[in-house]
Order: C-alpha cells, then structure tokens, then sequence
C-alpha cells in the first residue's frame, strides 16, 4: 500500500477483511521504503494512491518496474483525473479505481489475484521442465546437456581472450558400482550416490563445473586446473573421495573409482570431444583394474571406435551362431584319462575370422553382453555334457568360467537352476570356475552367493589360485571343492625355486582342506612329472591336447589318445 495517511490503509484493510478477503499489507510512502519492502518481502499486488508528498503513482511504478518483479499496479485514489488514469494504465498500470468506490476494488483485486496465480502456475511449469531439461532429479546436479553449454560458453570466451587458456575436464565412474544395485535394491544405491555426489563436489573446489553423466558416471570440469600436475592432484582427490566406506544401514560399503581426464586444448576444443576423449581415458582406467587415473592419449579413439564396431558385431553373434565351444580335457592324475573338460569360448567372425579370446571377452564384459553370452554357454555345454553322458561318459564334468560381472548378478542362480532343469545336466557334473580376485572382491557377499550355488548341487573351482590376495581364513569358509593353480607358477616350476616352493604350499594347503587340486598350463613332460610327484590331483594344458571341438575330443577320448 503506497499510502501517506495511515487511516486509509487502515480502512481500506478493514474492509476487504469484511468482504472475506484474508490479506495482508505494509505501508509505504516513499521510494526508498518502497524498494525495501520489495526486497524483503514476495508481494502479489501494489495500491498506490496517486498524489503524495514527494511521492507519487509514477514514482513507484518505475521503483516497482527497476525491482524486476512482475506484480500488478493498482491506482486506489481521489486525486486523478481520467486522462491520466489511462495514460498510466497505457504506462503498465493494471486498473484505475476511485478511493472510497470499494465495490469496484474488490473484484479489481480478486481478478489481479487469479492473474497472479495463473502466472505463478507458468512459472512453476516453466521451472519444473527447465529443471527437467538441464538438471539430473537423483543427484541435483546438472546434465550433460546444462554442462556442455556451460563448458562451451566457457571455451567461446576462451578463444576469444588474448592468451592460450588450459583447462582440464574429468569423467569419474565408480566402479563396479551394479553390485550395490544387486545386492541391496535401488534404493541403497541411490543413496550411496547422493553420498558419492557429496564427497565429489567437497573434492572438486571452487571454480569446478559438475554433472551427471549417467548411472554412477560423473564429470568435473575444472577451469582452475591448467597443468598435467594440477589435473592429476584433482583426480586423486576425488580418487579419495572414496577412501572411507559409505555407510548405508550399519554396512560398511567400500566403493572405488576409475577416472579419466582430457584437457583443452591438446584433447578437444569443443565440450562434445572433451567428454569423449575423457570417457575413452577413463575407460583404459578400468581395463587396467580400476581405482586407477589415466591422461587422454590420440590412440585411445582409434582403439575406441575399434571396440565399438566390435561390440557391435559381437552383440548379433549369439543370434547369428557365430559363437562356439572348444573343450580341454582334464586329467585324473592317477588314471590318465580325462575326468573332465572344460569350455572355452570361441568366436569366428565373418569377415575377421576366429577372434582371438582376450580381445573379445573382456570387451562382452565391459559392455556387460558377458551376461547374456555366459548364459548361452552354461547351456551349450551342459547340452553336450549331456550328449556325452548318455554316450556312455557318464564320469565327465564341465568346467564353465563365470566371469565378475556375471558373478554379481543374483540372476546367475536363475541362470544355473533353468539349465540343469532344461539340459537334464547332472548339477554335481558341473563345475563353475570363478577367479581368485572375483571371489575375494566382496567376501562375505562372495560366500553367500557361493553357498546358494552349492545348495544347488554344483561344485565351485578357484580359478588362477595364487595371483590374487587371498586370505587363509576366508579359503577355509569358501565352499569351494576345487584349486586350480595358476600356469604363471606352473611355467617355470622346473627353473624357478620359488615358484616350485609355492605349488608345495598350494598341493599342501588344499589337500589339509580336502580340496581337489587342478594344475593347469601343462606343457611339458618334466612339468608334468613334478606335478605328479608333489600329488597334483589334476592336470590341464597343451602337453595333453589343445582346446579342440566336442567332436574331435570325443574320439580322442574313445580312443585313449592322452598319453604323455
């Protein structure tokens, strides 16, 4: 109410109240306390009386109109003639209402009032899909889209500035982030990402730009950060972000991270390129065991884009039966004769040929089609240990790999229980290989997961023993039956003192725990006989054949085609 005499706000004031109108005012009558109240206060009307002294309707409609507020502006007044009452309603003025004439103030007032609302309802939407645009709903932080326009605006200005400018810009991916999601529900995992994004922007400093990628990806854009040295202190902070466990229900979650950087204008001019030739940095990151960093190098796009045609033609390869099984024979240590097999993927590629094994595998398990892929193989190869055992092999077992991301997939118990049910496949015949650095990621999760698998019937092989950390006393509670020791320990056995006095321990170890042991990479007779004479109980390799098809081993089984 830009009002000079108190009496009139107060009588104008009692009679909306009396026409049920919940309202309420503050007086002013001048600029300066006009432009404060605007400050403190969100208003949805101004009544001003016209002529006051020193002051007047004008006045305080330019003070309302320098506030930047979108409010309606009613003239209450005795003192104004029409032709100015309309010149000031062509100036911005909502209405013109005689003092005293209530009767016509009230539904003024009302009809400013539902105007008020229903731009407040726009601006509400308006905010809401704004927000949706540019901003991610779990985290709070900006999109790539929002982020790209900021980096751009920033490297526009960049250009335009005298001086060459550096900055660096980081993609940060927690690794093996889908086992929170699988063993504890979305909503575990969405709040051990709001934590995560806590500690990222207490890592980042001032000055950095952050947002989310997607899932558990995040970038920082640091324009602060304008030396290899600096990139790299930034990344090892945010690297330690993660140092201490997040706590989620009284479990103490250890979580890690793989980070790329990129830095303009060596590795991009354009937001678009930065992000990529990051991601690509902080992929290698990841194929070297994650928790690691890695500066952007030109080789990485070309290797990128060859694994992305890869995984391409890899993705149709179930469907167009380019996919199939080798098998290597495993040998009974005291018969000679194969005890077991164990499946090898195979892939020959149309144009390509046979793709050797290192190159596509770790790539189905980076694009996570290893769960799909390794569901076909458990089945294709309980089908034909089936085939063998009503061919009179009935004492045959299948070893299959599962890899770590299948591994931590609760759907993998599905996976086993439909394929024994649908291939007829005895589950005591069937082996499951997982690596010694799988099993001793998360072991308490590990040997719940384990003992489900064996409640099943199966038996459970510790693959590459040996070469990763494991602890004696979680060895003793894995419900495992079988160790196979690495071939690395293996290979030089004959040479090397120290890995000899390792495969003692191993052989020792695992028969103080009733464990079948398993040697594998054989490859020579003198290996074999150290083997034999330590009491390996198994033995696998290329002395004893190569992986070949079901077929071709089939008849070098019938025919005893095994001997050293």
């Amino acid at each position: 109410m830009v009002e000079d005499n108190e009496d009139d706000v107060f009588l104008l004031n009692a009679q909306l109240s009396a026409r049920g109108l919940d309202t309420y005012s503050e007086r002013v009558d001048s600029a300066h306390d006009l432009a404060r109240a605007l400050e403190e206060r969100e208003w949805d009307l101004v009544i001003s009386d016209h002529a006051m002294p020193g002051f007047d309707s004008a006045s305080a409609l330019e003070v309302v109109r320098r506030s930047g507020r979108d409010i309606p502006f009613i003239i209450y007044s005795g003192k104004i003639s029409d032709h100015m009452a309309f010149s000031a309603m062509r100036n911005g003025v909502a209405d013109y209402v005689q003092k005293g004439n209530i009767a016509r103030l009230v539904p003024v007032i009302e009809r400013e009032l539902r105007g008020v609302e229903t731009r407040r309802a726009v601006q509400t939407a308006d905010a809401r899909i704004h927000a949706l645009a540019f901003f991610d709903t779990l985290s709070a932080l900006p999109n790539q889209t929002l982020l790209r326009a900021q980096i751009d605006d920033w490297l526009d200005s960049a250009r335009r500035s005298a001086e060459a400018r550096h900055a660096t810009l980081l993609v940060v991916d927690i690794d093996r982030f889908l086992r929170i999601n699988t063993s504890f529900g979305y909503e575990a995992g969405n709040a051990v990402l709001r934590e995560a994004v806590r500690r990222l922007i207490d890592r980042a400093g001032d000055g950095a730009m952050i947002a989310r990628l997607s899932g558990d990806r995040f970038c920082v854009f640091a324009p602060a950060c304008t030396t290899r040295a600096l990139a790299s202190g930034l990344a090892q902070r945010l690297m330690d972000a993660f140092a201490t466990p997040i706590i989620k229900d009284g479990l103490e979650l250890f979580l890690t991270a793989s980070v790329g950087v990129a830095m303009t204008p060596d590795d991009g001019d354009d937001a678009q390129s930065l992000i990529m030739n990051a991601e690509a940095a902080m992929a290698s990151a990841k194929r070297s065991g994650g928790n690691g960093l890695s500066f952007y190098a030109r080789e990485m796009s070309a290797s990128s884009a060859e694994k992305l045609v890869l995984e391409t033609h890899l993705r149709h390869a179930v469907q167009r039966g380019e996919l199939f099984l080798n098998y290597q024979p495993i040998l009974n240590g005291q018969t000679g004769r194969p005890s077991g097999v164990e499946a090898l993927l195979r892939w020959k590629h149309p144009q390509r040929g046979v793709v050797a094994p290192d190159r596509f595998i770790p790539l189905a398990d980076e694009s996570g089609l290893i769960v799909e892929i390794g569901a076909w193989v458990m089945r294709e190869a309980c089908t034909q240990g089936k085939r063998w055992h009503r061919q009179g092999m009935d004492d045959l077992s299948v070893s299959v790999n599962v890899s770590a991301v299948q591994f931590a997939q609760p759907r993998l118990l599905e996976t086993v229980r439909t394929t024994l049910e649908d291939t007829g496949f005895p589950p005591e015949k069937l082996v499951l290989e997982i690596t010694e650095s799988v099993l001793m990621k998360d072991a308490e999760t590990t040997i719940g997961m384990l003992k489900a698998l064996k409640n099943m019937g199966v038996r459970i092989s510790m693959d590459d023993f040996g070469t990763g950390y494991s602890s004696l006393s979680y060895l003793k509670r894995f419900p495992i039956d079988i160790v196979k020791i690495d071939k690395s320990f293996v290979r030089d056995i004959n040479e090397d003192e120290d890995d000899a006095a390792i495969i003692r321990v191993i052989i020792a170890l695992a028969r103080s725990l009733r464990l079948t042991t398993v040697a594998e990479g054989v490859e020579t007779p003198e290996q074999y006989g150290f083997l034999r004479r330590e009491q390996c109980d198994r033995f696998q390799g290329y002395l004893f054949s190569r992986p070949v098809d079901a077929d071709l081993l089939e008849q070098r089984i019938r025919a005893g085609g095994f001997d050293v």
